[in-house]
């Protein structure tokens, strides 16, 4: 379990390939994930990329103003239903593809995305929409 927000930047900034693994991989207490969110704000993007990060920070970073944050939040594959609607309608269409290829984007969620205002997302929203309809005929 990673103990502090120091902790999380020495591990997240190591060269040795163990340490930085832990930074994605280690248990990140809420507390922590948001001591970093608050005080370390280059971390944010970090943070979301943890395993373990709380569900409550990503619903914050599904806010942030850095679409790349954003980006992270829309790729975690256990965001409610509510991020995933929420960011399916973000102003970023980096971040509106990030919900297009989440396996877990609920298959409504990506019927209302169709069709998209970025014409390279209509391809694959077509495809994942096609997909799920040839599996529901099985």
């Amino acid at each position: 379990m990673i103990e502090s927000a120091e902790e999380f930047i020495r591990l997240r900034e190591s060269e040795i390939p163990e340490e930085y693994v832990r930074s994605a991989e280690d248990e990140l207490p809420l507390e922590i994930g948001m001591e970093l969110v608050k005080n370390f704000p280059e971390m944010k993007q970090w943070v979301v990329i943890n395993k373990t990060v709380p569900i409550e920070i990503l619903e914050l970073l599904a806010d942030d103003e850095d679409e790349n944050v954003r980006f992270e939040v829309a790729s975690k594959r256990k965001l409610t239903r509510d991020l995933f609607l929420k960011l399916s309608k973000d102003p970023d269409a980096t971040v509106r593809g990030r919900i297009v290829f989440n396996a877990k984007t609920p298959i409504d969620i990506l019927r209302g995305m169709y069709p998209d205002s970025w014409d390279h997302l209509n391809e694959p929203l077509r495809k994942r929409i096609k997909a799920y309809e040839e599996k529901m005929k099985k």
